[in-house]
């Protein structure tokens, strides 16, 4: 090896491969890395944007109904109603949880897939999920702490469904050690694995059995003022064109550009005279366009597929929008509309993925995984050639750079979640949901293919290279995820609230968790790169 090679800018001198051309390798290894880390940050905006699409087709799915029969007890006649499909705890677990750990689950399967027929696994993929579970802990719950208003305290409604969920995402990391260190040392065997994707099972049994409150099962703890719907209802007011309350729900959007209004999957909570309503609180677009059209159902029966398809497509390509329109600043105009010239291509490839408005969202749910996906695949190719290029040890670029990047999704269903609905529900439980996941389901999945192939092909375990490395990793995230939580109790007992309360202790809360990521960050990185 040269010493120019060397000085180039890698520890291994020139890296032979490329990302499109072949000429890129003739590139000095500073430029490059430069080049990867843009593209990286552009695949991170690319995230952020199918996000928007995801959280529209998935509140579709969910406010799918059955037709249930009843016995009136007063009349004792048969009632016809209509119910919600899916649980309140069951849809934040399976699609919320899910769906914003997909990115992270995608990279660890692809991760996965390209080690098929090695002994060792790769160690992209867990890298990035424990770096995830992370960041969707402290700086997650930093930017929870201080959304709300000023004074605004958010408390969590059912501490049976925390509990039953931080139990789950604590034995999450605690059996990931065991099989790391204590049964099967540096290995893992076709049974841990599949033991470690059957809990997730047993996670979706267990909350479902809180928030039921079934004998012997859960919980003994009383569940104060939460929304029974995981997403908003239909009201039958919007019928007569009267809506007091304004409590209308069938708010049809055409516009690609209202997918930043995704609150919709939220709901708050209201009380009145007539009872407890749930209602959207949309931005003032959406207010101005549902004024004439909410309440209107025959919208629905003159829906037109390809017109809508189309509608997609133009909002993509216009870079100005209504927001831009309304700003006085020249600058803020401009700068808006760069903005949007950077987000024009994934917006029109976005375009493709169908209406969110048909198949109850399915169809749009489903492409909306594949495309991220394809972005999850060209984020792995992009950080080995960066890893290559640097010489930065892979793990280190998975516990920052993609923890953060793929967590993105999880931070903005948070943050909404703390900022439009009364409780911190849906806000909390999607973080220590998602840690589960991210263990059961993201690495699971992922080992259980290669232990599967390992043991028909080889009558060998997968070999892990890095355990030690990642169990410390584990034992770092458990001792400050320990004070994390310490931290939300200390906060429930003195403001009688998780998330808001006074700006000066919130900020101090905020400052505390992003302390405590710093330290995980630091220490993780250290051990894997050799040194301590």
């Amino acid at each position: 090896m040269a010493e120019g090679d060397i000085n180039d800018g890698s520890l291994y001198g020139r890296c032979e491969d490329y990302f499109l051309f072949s000429g890129e390798i003739f590139l000095s290894n500073g430029l490059r890395a430069f080049l990867y880390l843009a593209a990286l940050a552009y695949c991170f905006i690319g995230l952020s944007s199918i996000t928007a699409r995801f959280f529209l087709s998935m509140e579709n799915v969910v406010k799918q109904t059955r037709e249930v029969v009843q016995i009136d007890p007063f009349t004792n006649k048969e009632v016809t109603k209509r119910v919600k499909i899916w649980n309140y705890a069951i849809a934040d677990i399976a699609l919320l949880a899910f769906g914003t750990s997909f990115p992270q689950i995608s990279l660890a399967t692809i991760d996965a897939i390209r080690n098929i027929g090695q002994l060792n696994a790769g160690g992209l993929g867990p890298g990035t999920l424990v770096g995830s579970a992370a960041f969707d802990l402290f700086p997650i719950h930093a930017v929870c702490v201080v959304v709300p208003r000023a004074g605004t305290l958010k408390k969590i409604s059912d501490i049976g469904v925390w509990l039953v969920g931080l139990f789950w995402s604590f034995w999450a990391y605690v059996w990931l050690y065991i099989i790391l260190e204590v049964w099967t040392p540096n290995v893992i065997t076709l049974w841990e694995a599949l033991l470690t994707v059957l809990q997730y099972g047993l996670l979706l049994f267990h909350a479902y059995a809180q928030d039921k409150r079934l004998p012997y099962l859960s919980i003994p703890f009383a569940r104060s003022e939460r929304p029974e719907d995981w997403a908003p209802e239909n009201d039958d007011s919007c019928k007569d064109g009267n809506n007091e309350h304004g409590e209308c729900q069938e708010i049809l959007q055409f516009s690609e550009g209202n997918d930043r209004n995704v609150v919709g999957i939220f709901s708050i909570h209201s009380d009145k005279d007539t009872g407890q309503l749930y209602q959207n609180l949309p931005d003032a677009d959406i207010a101005e366009e549902s004024a004439s059209t909410c309440c209107k159902k025959d919208i629905e029966k003159k829906f037109n597929l390809f017109s809508v398809w189309e509608r997609q497509f133009l909002d993509a390509a216009l870079l100005k929008t209504t927001e831009s329109k309304k700003t006085d600043s020249f600058y803020l105009r401009m700068a808006r509309v760069l903005w949007h010239s950077i987000l024009a291509p994934w917006r029109l490839l976005f375009a493709f993925v169908p209406p969110y408005q048909i198949a109850h969202g399915w169809i749009a749910f489903i492409c909306s995984l594949i495309f991220i996906s394809w972005i999850a695949y060209v984020v792995t190719k992009l950080t080995d050639l960066i890893s290559c290029v640097t010489g930065i040890n892979p793990y280190v670029i998975a516990f920052t750079a993609l923890a953060s990047g793929t967590s993105w999704p999880d931070l903005v269903a948070s943050k909404i979640a703390a900022e439009r609905q009364i409780t911190a529900d849906s806000a909390i439980a999607n973080i220590t949901c998602s840690n589960s996941v991210n263990i059961y389901i993201g690495i699971g999945i992922p080992w259980l293919i290669n232990t599967v192939y390992n043991f028909f092909k080889y009558r060998e375990p997968l070999y892990i290279d890095n355990a030690s490395g990642l169990s410390f990793s584990l034992l770092v995230f458990f001792a400050t995820s320990v004070g994390c939580i310490a931290v939300l109790v200390l906060r429930r007992l003195i403001f009688g609230a998780e998330l808001g309360g006074p700006r000066l202790w919130a900020w101090l809360t905020a400052v505390y968790f992003m302390l405590l990521w710093v330290i995980f960050v630091i220490l993780s990185s250290l051990k894997v790169s050799g040194f301590i």
